[in-house]
């Protein structure tokens, strides 16, 4: 039986691993990493095929029209200003599709603007600045990124999005090209490190991936393939997706790693991907007969639940519920109270979240005694929400 020899680790490469035999029967494996990265972990954006979707129902859109960030899968979100042009975000099905992947991100023109002044319009993901700390920006020994995807659009030319820090003072505008209208295109932009500006390593936005849809000339778009000092969405003179009535930009397979050279993507298990995006939102129940947990009474009218997150959530969350008459209900002593909602959170933190009821949400009897608390209607819905 030959004996295996672990040669070498390479830590400047993207080749493969190579295993050879001498003459012997004896085995030298060498073993490299990725374009000077982890051979696992390597990809800095999350749920990059759009699988995780927490916050809605399957096949439910998110209507971008206002200056807010609209948040659909998970860790994605669209931005659009006011009702001035309208675009619909959501999870589109490409599981037929033949491109390995079971969901794409999907922007969908539904009311057409031409952008003025500050507008900004696109599709976006922020990365905590402990995820970014090894690119060593802001340094002197700043490392090559590559931003790699599959995208199509039924607008073909020169489009455009950029990288930034969480200050917006420091940003990078790249192209790419779409060259067929509707078919899938793989796209790739290496991206030198920034040696200047802040980039935090912190709980907050170390980087933000931004895929432009429209944004104004004027203010938020700069030259492509260079740092600018400056907020930047996009590139001048990229495609304006916004002004196209009914127009279409999907990506799935997003990837950005440490290097000069994209690598296959990096796919990830469900149930992984799941739990790194429940750090920045957790859904706790959704749907009619769902156990939320045991409470405590503490004193008539009025309980507190306990609850524990499967992991440990960036910062403490603010409550997001769905409510309505009699959506929840505390059994105790051979019986049940029905109420119909959360009042607020109380002493919540990253690892535990504490719910209020009281008579005011139309709790009559409960308290003083433990009790069972389950959801009594479709439409219940309660999740901690901690998203950069």
């Amino acid at each position: 039986m030959s004996r295996l020899k672990v040669d070498a680790i390479r830590h400047n490469s993207a080749t493969s691993d190579a295993i050879t035999m001498a003459s012997d029967g004896t085995c030298t494996a060498k073993l490299t990493s990725v374009s000077g990265g982890p051979l696992s972990h390597r990809n800095l954006i999350m749920n990059g095929k759009a699988i995780v979707f927490q916050r809605y129902l399957g096949g439910s859109q998110v209507t971008v029209n206002n200056g807010s960030n609209n948040y659909c899968m998970d860790r994605w979100y669209g931005r659009g200003e006011g009702s001035k042009g309208v675009f619909t975000f959501h999870q589109h099905d490409i599981q037929s599709q033949g491109q390995g992947a079971h969901a794409a991100l999907r922007v969908n023109v539904t009311t057409t603007s031409t952008p003025s002044t500050d507008d900004v319009y696109k599709v976006a993901q922020r990365i905590e600045g402990r995820n970014i700390d090894g690119l060593g920006f802001g340094t002197s020994a700043a490392k090559t990124i590559t931003l790699s995807f599959l995208t199509k659009s039924s607008e073909t030319g020169t489009h455009g999005g950029s990288i930034m820090n969480g200050a917006q003072n420091r940003s990078y505008p790249f192209t790419y090209t779409i060259n067929s209208a509707g078919n899938w295109e793989q796209k790739s932009i290496t991206i030198p490190g920034d040696t200047s500006g802040t980039w935090s390593s912190g709980s907050d936005v170390g980087l933000e991936v931004n895929f432009d849809m429209g944004t104004a000339e004027s203010n938020y778009r700069r030259p492509a393939g260079s740092w600018y000092n400056g907020r930047a969405e996009g590139a001048d003179g990229a495609v304006q997706l916004i002004t196209q009535s009914g127009a279409n930009w999907y990506a799935t397979k997003i990837q950005l790693e440490i290097g000069d050279t994209a690598t296959s993507f990096e796919h990830i298990p469900y149930t992984d991907e799941l739990a790194r995006c429940q750090r920045y939102y957790y859904q706790h129940v959704r749907g009619d007969n769902k156990v939320m947990g045991a409470s405590v009474g503490y004193q008539a009218n009025d309980i507190f639940l306990m609850i524990y997150p499967k992991v440990t959530m960036r910062a403490a969350p603010s409550l997001v519920q769905e409510t309505g008459t009699n959506y929840y209900r505390a059994y105790q002593n051979g019986g049940y109270d029905m109420f119909d909602s959360w009042a607020n959170t109380w002493n919540t933190h990253e690892n535990m979240f504490c719910l209020n009821a009281n008579a005011s949400q139309g709790l009559q009897s409960s308290g003083g005694v433990p009790q069972m608390i389950i959801t009594s209607q479709p439409g219940a819905y309660v999740a901690f929400n901690a998203e950069l």
